[in-house]
Formats: C-alpha cells, sequence, structure tokens
C-alpha cells in the first residue's frame, strides 16, 4: 500500500478501471490519452495536462498553477478580442463585442470620377506656370460661387448621367460638388474651403490649369476666405444681380484690396432680373449697371484716389454676365464673338465690337454705325440692343411656344435638340437650350487669364508682401521666380481632416521646389525666429495629392506655382506654417511667410465642460483639433479652470461645437450661456502721477496714463505702421498722420500687448533727471511688464485698447543685480494698473454691424427688436430695381444671441440677417462705481448707466476674481500719501 502513495500522500498507483469508465471514457467527458493515438494529440489541440511518457513526475504543481480548463486565447486564438462578463452587466442594446466601425463624415467620391481631359496631361501643366491660374471665388451668402463651381465641374467632368438618375426632389437639388462636410449638407451653405484643380479652355482652344477655391459666403466664416487668399493670385468676387453688394463683399473687396490682390467681378443670376423681376431689358441694363458701380464705390472708398485704376467694368474684359442656375457664363469678348462666328461672311474686329457694347453708345440701324448720344425717341443702348434682348427673346421663346414653334424658332440659331427634350420641364428645357446658345465657360477663361497673373508673375509680390526673410538670397530668388529646380518652400495656411476626422491634411502652396512624398522636412511654425528655434518639427512628407474637394489624386511631385496637399506633416501645425527642406542651400538661415490677417476679432466666447469629468482628456484633444480645422478659433483655460472658445458668431460656434462633439471627441458636453470678450480703456489722462517702488524698495517707477488719439489704434492693428520698422520710419508716420511732435514721436518704446496691440509705450523722461543709457538698461524689463498689464487690465482681466503710458521718471539702483527682470516687470506692471485706475477707466464692449434684407413691411419690425437689446438702425433703403430694402444697424454683441431667430420670429422668416464684429464702444456708466445707479437686484437688468459695473461684477465672478477691483493689491507698497475721494476705488492710492 505504501507504494501507492508519495511522501507528499498523492496517489501515484494504477487507478482500477470502472465499466462505466471503460465503455464510456472518463467520467465529465474528459479526453484520456492512448499511446495508440497518431503523433497529433488530441483533437483541436486542446490537451489539458502535459504526458509524461517517462513515468509520473513527482514535482511540486501549486494550486494557481493547475489549468483545468483551456483559456479563451487557447480556443479562438490570440487575434479575437474576448471578454468574461457578469450576466446582466450591460443593456442589451449594447453589444457585448461592438462591432469595427468605420467612420465617415464627409461626401467622397468611390473612385476617381471621369473627366473629359488627361489627368496625365494635367500634371504636365503643372510644369508650366504661365498656363495656371490660382483663383478664389468669393462672395456673399448665397450669391452663388458654389453653383458656379459645379457649372464649371459639369463642363470637365463626366458625371452628366448620376445626375439624370435622380428621381423626385433630389433631382430639383443642387449639386454642390465642393460641399462635403455633413454639415454643409444638411443646412445648404458652404463651411470650409474647397479647393479644385480643373482643366479649362479659352476661346482659341488653348488649355490652361485653374486652381480654384470655394469659399464659404456666410460672414461668420470670413476666416476661411482669409486663409484662401492668402494662396491665390486673384480673386473672382460674384455678385448676386438682385442683392448686390452685401455686407460680405464689401469686407471681402476691402481685403482683396489691402492684399493688393488682383479682382474680377460675375454679375451672377441673370436670370432673375427676366424671370422674377420681370425687368425690361433697358431697366435691367441699368440695374445691372448699378451693381457694378457699387463694387467700384467700394473699391474708391478703401483706397481713395486709386479706384480708376481698379476699376471694374465690362468693356475692359473683367466684369463677366452668368447665370449659374441655367449653367452658363459670357464676357462682352466671348459675345462678340458669339456674333463673328454667326455672322462669318461680315468683316468686323470682335474686339473692337466688344468695347461698343457697353455704356451709353447707341446703336442707329439706318447708317450701321454707332453713336455716343441716341438720334431717335427709342434708340437703344447696344448692350441693350446686341445682348439683352437676344437673351429676353431665348428665354420668352422657350417657356411659352409650343414644340413645334420653338423648333422652328432654335432652328434659326443653330440649336437642335431631342424630341423628349422638348416634353421636359420649363426649367430643364430653358437649361438645355442655353446650353447650346452659350456654350461652354469660354469666355470665363480668357477673363482670368488676362486679368489675373500667373504664379510666375505673382512671384515677387508674394515674396515681398509675406516672406519675412531678406530678399537678396538663393531662396528668396527662387520664390520670385517660382523655381521648381530651387529649395523645397511650401506655404500652409489650411489643414483639412481625413474622411474619418482622425487626423489632417496640410493644404499649402509650393512657392519653390517640388514637394515629393518621402521628403525630410523643416516645419517651421508661426512662433519660429532665429533666436527661438521652438516652434520647430522635423517630419517626412507621406504622400502628396491634387485636391479635388471630393476626391485627391494621387502625384509623384508636385512643382512650384501649384497648390498641394500633404501628409505626415501635421501634428505641430496649428493655424499657418512654412516647410522648407533640412538644409537650404549656402547654409542659408530659414525664415517663415507672414501669420494670416483677419478680417475679423472672435468675440463670441462659450466655455464648456464635459458631463463625465473622466472624458476631459478627450474634450482636450477634441479642441487641440478644433484649433486646427478652424483659422480664427480661439481656445483658452481660465485662472478659475473653465475652458473657453472664441469664435466670430452663433452659426460659427455651432459649426464648431457640432465637430467637437461628433468629429473629434464623440461626446456630450455641457456649454454655457454665450457671453463675450471685454476691453478696458481709459477716456482722460491720469489725474497725478502714480509710481510703484520694487519689492526691494531700491527701484521707482513713475507712469502717466492717456487715451489715444483717433485711428492710431486702426493704423497699428492694420500693420501700417510698424514697431519693428527703423525708429525714423515710425516717428515720421505719427509726425505726419497725428501730428505729434518730433520728440514724442521718437520716444516710443513698445505697441503692446504684441506687435500689433492698440497700445503704446512712451519714454517721456528727461536726459537731465535720469541718463538715457541707465533708461535704455531696464527697457526690456519695462516692456515686458507693459505686455502683462496691457494683456489682462485691472478691471477684470480683459486687454487693455486705446490707451497711451508715458513713462515720466524713474529710479534705478545702481548695481544690476538690485534692478533685474523679477524686480523691475511686476513693478512695471504695478505702475501701469495704478496709472490706468487714476485715468477715468471704462468697459469696452464689441459691438455688431447687422445688416437685414427683405421687403419693405419687415423693417419696422426690425426698429422694435433692435430697440429691445440697445441696438439702432444706422440706415435703410430700397435695393434699386427690387421689392427689398436693406437696414444697416449697430448692435452690442452681448444682446445680440438669438438676434436671428428673434427677427425671422417676427417678420414670417421674410427678413435674412447677417451680423459681423464692426466696432468697440465704451459701456455707459462707470465701472467703479460700486452704488447709486449701478445698484441692482437679483433677476433684473441693469440700468442705462450701471451696465459698465454690472458686467465687470459679472466677469470677475465669472473668472473666480473678487468682486470688488481690490486697489491694495494693485497699488502694492510704498504708500507715502493717502488721496481722498480717489474716484471711488475705496482704498489709498501709491502716488505723489
Amino acid at each position: 500500500m505504501d507504494d501507492l502513495y508519495d511522501e507528499f500522500g498523492n496517489f501515484i498507483g494504477e487507478a482500477e478501471e470502472s465499466e462505466e469508465e471503460s465503455q464510456n471514457g472518463p467520467v465529465g467527458g474528459g479526453y484520456v490519452y492512448d499511446e495508440e493515438d497518431d503523433e497529433e494529440g488530441p483533437p483541436n489541440d486542446q490537451q489539458l495536462m502535459q504526458i509524461d511518457e517517462d513515468g509520473p513526475s513527482n514535482a511540486v504543481v501549486l494550486h494557481e498553477d493547475k489549468q483545468y480548463y483551456p483559456t479563451a486565447q487557447q480556443i479562438y486564438g490570440t487575434d479575437v478580442e474576448t471578454m468574461v462578463q457578469e450576466e446582466d452587466a450591460q443593456p442589451l442594446t449594447q453589444p457585448i463585442i461592438a462591432p469595427v466601425q468605420q467612420k465617415k463624415f464627409a461626401v467622397q467620391e468611390a473612385d476617381l470620377p471621369p473627366v473629359y481631359f488627361a489627368r496625365d496631361f494635367m500634371t504636365d501643366l503643372m510644369n508650366f506656370p504661365e498656363q495656371i491660374r490660382n483663383i478664389a471665388f468669393a462672395g456673399h451668402l448665397h450669391h452663388g460661387k458654389t453653383a458656379l463651381m459645379d457649372m464649371l465641374v459639369l463642363q470637365t467632368h463626366d458625371i452628366s448621367d448620376r445626375q439624370d438618375k435622380k428621381i423626385g426632389k433630389k433631382r430639383d437639388e443642387q449639386l454642390r460638388y465642393t460641399d462635403i462636410h455633413l454639415l454643409e449638407r444638411e443646412r445648404g451653405l458652404s463651411i470650409k474651403t474647397a479647393p479644385m484643380s480643373l482643366v479649362l479652355q479659352g476661346t482659341r482652344g488653348k488649355s490652361h490649369l485653374f486652381n480654384i477655391l470655394d469659399t464659404p459666403g456666410h460672414v461668420n466664416f470670413v476666416d476661411e476666405v482669409a486663409a484662401s487668399l492668402r494662396l491665390v493670385d486673384g480673386v473672382v468676387l460674384v455678385v448676386d444681380v438682385v442683392e448686390g453688394v452685401q455686407i460680405n463683399t464689401e469686407q471681402i473687396i476691402k481685403y482683396a484690396i489691402l492684399e493688393d490682390l488682383p479682382l474680377t467681378l460675375i454679375v451672377n443670376k441673370m436670370d432673375r432680373l427676366i424671370l422674377e423681376l420681370k425687368l425690361p431689358p433697358t431697366d435691367a441694363y441699368f440695374k445691372l449697371k448699378h451693381v457694378i458701380e457699387e463694387v467700384n464705390t467700394v473699391i474708391e472708398n478703401t483706397l481713395p484716389g486709386q479706384g480708376e485704376k481698379r476699376r471694374l467694368s465690362p468693356e475692359k474684359g473683367n466684369v463677366a454676365f452668368a447665370c449659374s442656375g441655367m449653367g452658363w457664363i459670357f464676357t462682352l469678348p466671348s459675345f462678340a464673338r458669339m456674333y463673328a462666328e454667326s455672322y462669318p461672311n461680315a468683316e468686323f474686329d470682335p474686339k473692337e465690337f466688344a468695347i461698343r457694347l457697353w455704356g451709353d453708345i447707341f446703336f442707329n440701324p439706318k447708317r450701321r454705325s454707332f453713336t455716343r448720344k441716341g438720334t431717335e425717341e427709342k434708340s437703344k443702348r447696344t448692350f441693350v440692343n446686341f445682348v439683352l434682348e437676344p437673351i429676353y427673346k431665348v428665354f420668352s421663346h422657350t417657356i411659352s411656344e409650343s414644340p413645334e414653334d420653338l423648333k422652328a424658332t432654335l432652328a434659326t440659331l443653330g440649336i437642335q435638340l431631342k424630341p423628349s427634350q422638348y416634353k421636359s420641364n420649363a426649367k430643364d428645357l430653358l437649361k438645355t437650350v442655353c446650353d447650346q446658345f452659350f456654350g461652354q465657360a469660354e469666355g470665363f477663361v480668357d477673363m482670368i487669364v488676362e486679368h489675373i497673373p500667373s504664379p510666375e508673375e505673382a512671384g515677387k509680390k508674394k515674396l515681398s508682401q509675406y516672406y519675412t526673410g531678406p530678399t537678396d538670397t538663393q531662396v528668396a530668388s527662387s520664390i520670385e521666380r517660382c523655381d521648381q529646380d530651387g529649395p523645397l518652400v511650401i506655404q500652409i495656411t489650411k489643414l483639412f481632416n481625413t474622411p474619418d476626422a482622425t487626423g489632417f491634411y496640410s493644404f499649402g502652396r509650393v512657392m519653390s521646389g517640388i514637394a515629393k512624398a518621402g521628403q525630410q522636412v523643416r516645419v517651421l511654425g508661426e512662433g519660429y525666429t532665429l533666436d527661438d528655434e521652438e516652434d520647430m518639427t522635423v517630419a517626412t512628407i507621406a504622400d502628396t495629392w491634387i485636391a479635388e474637394s471630393r476626391y485627391n489624386i494621387p502625384t509623384s511631385g508636385v512643382p512650384a506655382g501649384n497648390w498641394v496637399l500633404l501628409s505626415g506633416i501635421d501634428n505641430s501645425i496649428v493655424k499657418t506654417a512654412t516647410v522648407v527642406p533640412l538644409k537650404l542651400p549656402s547654409d542659408e538661415d530659414a525664415y517663415i511667410f507672414k501669420p494670416l490677417k483677419h478680417l475679423t476679432e472672435s468675440i463670441f466666447k462659450v466655455a464648456i465642460e464635459p458631463i463625465n469629468p473622466s472624458e476631459l482628456p478627450k474634450m482636450l484633444d477634441g479642441l487641440r483639433k478644433i484649433n486646427k480645422s478652424y483659422p480664427l478659433i480661439t481656445t483658452k483655460v481660465e485662472e478659475s479652470g473653465e475652458h473657453i472658445i472664441l469664435g466670430t458668431g452663433e452659426l460659427y460656434m455651432d459649426c464648431v461645437l457640432h465637430d467637437l462633439r461628433r468629429l473629434y471627441s464623440e461626446m456630450e458636453l455641457k456649454v454655457s450661456d454665450p457671453v463675450t470678450r471685454f476691453a478696458e480703456t481709459v477716456v482722460e489722462t491720469s489725474a497725478i502721477m502714480c509710481y510703484a517702488l520694487t519689492p526691494n524698495k531700491k527701484n521707482k517707477i513713475t507712469m502717466v496714463a492717456e487715451p489715444l488719439d483717433d485711428g492710431i489704434a486702426a493704423d497699428i492693428e492694420s500693420s501700417r505702421v510698424k514697431i519693428r520698422d527703423p525708429i525714423r520710419t515710425v516717428a515720421s508716420f505719427f509726425e505726419k498722420n497725428h501730428d505729434w511732435d518730433k520728440l514724442a514721436a521718437r520716444s516710443i518704446w513698445a505697441f503692446g500687448p504684441d506687435e500689433t496691440g492698440p497700445n503704446i509705450l512712451l519714454d517721456d523722461t528727461l536726459p537731465s533727471q535720469i541718463p538715457k543709457k541707465q533708461t535704455l538698461t531696464v527697457r526690456d524689463t519695462i516692456t515686458q511688464g507693459f505686455s502683462w498689464a496691457t494683456r489682462e487690465g485691472p478691471l477684470c482681466e480683459e486687454p487693455i485698447r486705446n490707451a497711451k503710458f508715458r513713462l515720466t521718471d524713474l529710479a534705478l539702483a545702481p548695481d544690476a543685480l538690485s534692478r533685474g527682470s523679477g524686480q523691475i516687470i511686476p513693478t512695471a506692471r504695478r505702475a501701469i494698473y495704478s496709472a490706468f485706475l487714476t485715468a477715468s477707466p471704462r468697459l469696452l464692449e464689441p459691438h455688431y454691424l447687422l445688416s437685414a434684407l427683405g421687403p419693405a413691411d419687415s423693417v419696422s419690425a426690425l426698429y422694435t427688436i433692435l430697440a429691445r437689446r440697445r441696438g439702432h438702425v444706422l440706415s435703410d433703403g430700397p435695393i434699386a430695381g427690387t421689392p427689398l430694402y436693406a437696414v444697416r444697424g449697430l448692435v452690442p454683441v452681448i444682446d445680440s444671441f438669438g438676434l436671428e431667430t428673434d427677427i425671422r420670429i417676427h417678420t414670417q422668416g421674410q427678413m435674412g440677417v447677417q451680423l459681423c464684429f464692426e466696432e468697440w464702444r465704451v459701456v455707459p456708466g462707470d465701472p467703479l462705481d460700486g452704488g447709486g445707479a449701478a445698484a441692482t437686484r437679483p433677476l433684473e437688468m441693469a440700468g442705462a448707466l450701471g451696465a459698465a459695473r454690472d458686467f465687470v461684477v459679472k466677469t470677475r465672478r465669472r473668472k473666480g476674481l473678487g468682486e470688488e477691483v481690490s486697489v491694495g493689491q494693485v497699488f502694492g507698497e510704498g504708500v507715502v500719501g493717502g488721496v481722498e475721494g480717489g474716484g471711488g476705488f475705496g482704498g489709498c492710492l501709491t502716488c505723489i
């Protein structure tokens, strides 16, 4: 018996086999190893125990090491995800193992669509900059920019059969080929800039490569327009012939003129004159002339004296007439060429004829000559006689005649239709007839080729305007010549998210060299300088594509003068970037292109936080992606810990939050009620000279604050004067334009809080009191304190605007160690705060310019609504030739939330509204007045004079600051005397 057990009590003898086991196998259905089995072992390789052929092992097996059943990995393999969960731990609606989802947030072509030109031919054209045109379609909302792109896409892409297969409502929907974002499709307006590269032919049959950017028209998305205009050589302005020049049209014209970009004009939706307004041809001519002159008036007002040089007029060939819905466009030269082709035996010069087709020029049919004055009572202008009347006749015959009569009429024009086409509805029939009557967009191509420069011609202008480096280097020379054999230089201005929204593609213009996949490059951010190379990363270009909105064409390389879509370099890019090789020729230094200068400011503010606090990292990652996707978005964290998003308006913020929730984070957010940015200013000179002592009591800084003269802040922000310019240049600017004396103009130390900040720091010390050499030793540290103070003012930590700070006295310690930056910077800030608070501080709030368009009977409701929101109407009046009224007004941003919805409700949806930032205005009342008119009860609006105090208190609460401005902390130590009645400060002033 002792031989059957080992020293640990384990049975080692042979077990007796029972009859049941011998017949049915082991109890429990286990597998019994038999030597007669084949060498492969047990079925499915699920062997539960190792068999030692040499006999039983005496090794000790711990309890936790014993394996009675196979693991899931042994059964299913290591590449299968398995989970063990308790019963009812998950809801029935959620699968135990969720399927892999393929996310898609953009409309895309499944494959490269067929086109009417060879794509190899297009890539070959990229090597000839003189045959390339880089343009942007820009204009107001719903003026037809995307429809014009659709017209060009349908002329170059073989997708008409796809359109014919649509039935029902989808057949009447606009193609919107460049609107690929899901929100764009749902809301029917463009949100993002969309690039397309097309090969188009002119009237002479010569092909050109057109790189076109379709920009959004809503005034909230002008940041996309600014990012687009940096990459183009000219702007195609699209204006609705009925609505005329609207608020966004004005902004784009001003921006293009200030950026020195050539303008061409397309007067769109010509069919509305005939079918909607039903204007006679003569009246239609005056309506067209009025719209063109509106554009020229804005140009003249932007640059007085240069309006004639940049004038847009049909006889100059830089104005085209179009109907994007019907798919036709023409210029006067192209229409004249149609006459020349229709009458081949008539000997006349189409160019000379085109010049006579506009203006007060009349045709005398008896003499067959042109005159400046009408010889008959009913004489018509040439444009009416030769252009408008034929178009009117084509429209009226097509719509009103029977198929038999129409067939005969069209035969005289050389137009032949299929029998089935005569039975189609009026809109489709009219579109088909116009397509054959006007032909392709050859006149448009000729206009662009003639009036917008090629990349080769525009290289010098791009270099001088945007390049921050010297212009006499080899790199600069390559950029100027658009040299594809030079070093690689790419200017990135836009980031497009991938279809699954997990990453970004970088979109930019190749300024020099050839962009190829596999190249190692340096990505220089906006903060890169030779002194500070922190904002630089090394990356490898993974892929290069030609961007076509719904699809991308892979290419081996993109030469200079073209746009390129890159992958693999987006990690370090936030807004814009400059891409250069690892080593430039002759070891030249790398310089960046200037950051974008936007048309407007981000003043619409909301605070967000995740509903589930554990999802905060996910939200932060989403905010980083949002910052990349929208050019003008600003995100920051307040000292209270709340995450702030700043945008341009309600629609803009709605799109941003949609992308944050759905595209980039997939989470639910808590969003605060919207508020706005404020600013701080002064309206008087400081009552007394205020000083501050350094903590070591060895230095004293004395300051005086006063308001800036009108126009100075605008000049600084628009970069008309730059602090980096030589002192003499800056001084002469202030002397000539703002009547400053030479001493003050040459004493400017800094603009603040940055180089384009609307505040000025002046050295107003006298050499007799303190030597200039000694003053200059602390110039940089005082400037840093000035920047800090103007970035966060004392009222509610909002930026300071329109203030001039004069350094009137300075007492410094003799040794450098006692006047270091740690001593001077906070002291300069404190001195500026004390000077600010003694100069009648005021709060500034932003105001929207309101532009409303609607029928005359809805204008009165607008007056009532604006009066309730502290707004007022600036002007109102009818739009010439239409039943519409245009209203312009101003409304504070903080009172504008929900204004568009309010107006639509009260006008039954008849009035459309656009809001864009216009100016900063002083809030009524003293922000430091703690009593009287400022006293408000809970849930009651502040009075007219208590608004400033109300805004300051609520802003300080929101930021986690004390309700009262802590004067003691501002002035610090070194009080030598108290001042009675210190403007309601409730404390002593550090002053003399």
